[in-house]
């Protein structure tokens, strides 16, 4: 069995047929699907998805193209919303210095919430970072050195730097369909270089189907096709990835029921 850990089925793009999508995955292996939050005030969309379905959880969290849209969060606000039953992380939240969507000094002040929350709740905190590397590096080690707190670099598309620093602070790294892309080999050869024991796999569905459903929308059936070329590439078989990959997101994903109380 394979554990999406991050995809958006809150998103319109899966509205027509939502049921429909989580049944694919199901029927692929998919056994358990996270829907990430990206803002904070719509969390009750994303609930009301993680409610309908047993095996979808969520996480709470502005993402930081949105942190100049959305009310500064607060510590207490967001562990307040995670202690939802279904709720299992915090974020999407870090630093994107691609599109520079929100002024840069807020994302950083709003990342270190969402990493003091996962400190106080215990939670997890998903991590976007893109062209961000040494401020995410020097942010992780600073709050690191506060207290530690559990998280992962969502959809790694970094460095090779970014990602010894994560691995050192005891983070995961979690890989997406752009690993299958023709132009990611430098991806691929970090992913090779990820100990089994810190690897997740994730689809972000809708977006960066892998190959060879490029130019779809992705869903989380998808996420089948990435595990495949990460086994190839950490020279294992399909399912001793799928179980090491699943066995990281429980430990990491700790306030999920164990596999045997899901309905």
């Amino acid at each position: 069995m394979l554990i999406d850990t991050h995809c958006h089925l809150d998103f319109p793009d899966f509205a027509p047929e939502q049921a429909e999508v989580v049944a694919r995955a199901k029927a692929r292996g998919v056994g358990r699907m996270i829907t990430i939050s990206t803002h904070l005030s719509r969390f009750d969309r994303v609930k009301a998805v993680a409610e309908a379905y047993d095996d979808v959880f969520c996480t709470v969290g502005t993402h930081p193209h949105h942190s100049h849209e959305e009310a500064e969060p607060t510590v207490e606000a967001l562990v307040a919303l995670s202690q939802h039953p279904k709720c299992v992380g915090l974020g999407e939240a870090g630093l994107d210095y691609h599109y520079n969507h929100a002024p840069r000094e807020l994302s950083r002040r709003v990342f270190r919430t969402h990493i003091a929350a996962a400190r106080e709740s215990g939670l997890p905190l998903v991590i976007h970072t893109r062209d961000a590397d040494e401020d995410c590096a020097a942010i992780l080690k600073e709050e690191m050195g506060k207290g530690a707190f559990p998280a992962l670099l969502h959809c790694f598309t970094s460095g090779r730097a970014l990602a010894e620093t994560a691995l050192e602070l005891g983070l995961y790294l979690s890989f997406s369909g752009v690993v299958t892309f023709k132009n990611a080999e430098y991806l691929r050869e970090i992913a090779r270089d990820t100990p089994l024991d810190r690897m997740l796999v994730e689809t972000d569905a809708p977006f960066l189907a892998p190959t060879p459903h490029r130019g779809k929308r992705n869903e989380p059936a998808f996420v089948v096709d990435t595990a495949r070329l990460l086994a190839g590439l950490k020279g294992v078989s399909e399912a001793a990835l799928a179980e090491a990959t699943t066995a990281n997101a429980l430990r990491l994903f700790s306030k999920m029921p164990a596999l045997k109380e899901a309905a």
